[in-house]
């Protein structure tokens, strides 16, 4: 990829309204960029559970979100909220949660805050999640509560314009920020019969779980960011 001092064309795959801000980030650092949103959010006016919760666990600014949204928000941000990033923690702030922790890292290094923080207590963390998810939270012996905040459709097809970027190899890097957006990335590459194309920019992935299918594909210029944030992937087009 091309000295970020010169300009470089980077596609963004994430969903809105996310995809706007890095997009703003990218453009404001000197980049050309394409967004191309490859999931579509949907929030869920979920049901509180019947029995008692302690605290909201969230491994995703979607389901701060919900929270914004839903009719029992006050008794949701009464609790403190235990998010997986600094992005998800100032989701959660945003929605109304005055006691929030980050674990500043991923699903494994929020166990790991859970387990310090919470210590003994013994009622059920409520943990706030897509409809589909890699894995279920890990908090030690604390009892968890599922509850499905938010669902991620995939897009099946590109933008005309997208696909014509992508065809004519006029896109330098493309940034994905999950397993699922990877995958429709590949999927909607194929659907428009440019998948070869599609794999020949730089691939830069939030970490080495969302670059397994791209990496199973044949992308052959993959690289993946130090901490699971965007941050990292700012530094990671730098560095690319």
């Amino acid at each position: 990829m091309r000295s970020p001092r010169n300009a470089v064309r980077l596609l963004v795959t994430r969903p809105e309204p996310d995809a706007a801000r890095t997009a703003a980030a990218l453009r404001a650092r000197g980049h050309d960029v394409v967004l191309a949103p490859l999931l579509r959010i949907a929030l869920v006016d979920f049901a509180l559970p019947d029995e008692p919760w302690s605290a909201v666990v969230m491994t995703s600014a979607n389901a701060a979100r919900a929270v914004a949204e839903h009719p029992r928000r006050a008794a949701l941000i009464a609790r403190e909220a235990f998010a997986v990033g600094r992005h998800t923690a100032d989701a959660a702030r945003a929605a109304g949660f005055h006691t929030v922790h980050s674990a500043d890292g991923d699903k494994n290094d929020l166990a790991d805050l859970l387990r310090a923080r919470r210590g003994e207590a013994s009622a059920p963390l409520l943990y706030l999640t897509g409809e589909d998810r890699a894995g279920e939270l890990a908090a030690g012996d604390a009892p968890v509560l599922t509850v499905v905040a938010y669902r991620a459709a995939k897009v099946q097809h590109f933008a005309p314009e997208v696909a014509a970027a992508l065809a004519r190899r006029e896109v330098d890097g493309v940034l994905h920020f999950s397993t699922r957006s990877a995958q429709a990335y590949l999927d909607c590459a194929a659907r428009a019969g440019i998948r070869d194309a599609a794999l020949t920019p730089v691939h830069l992935c939030i970490s080495r779980q969302v670059a397994q299918p791209l990496a199973a594909a044949g992308a052959a210029a993959i690289r993946i960011a130090l901490r699971p944030d965007e941050a990292a992937m700012m530094e990671l087009v730098g560095s690319a």
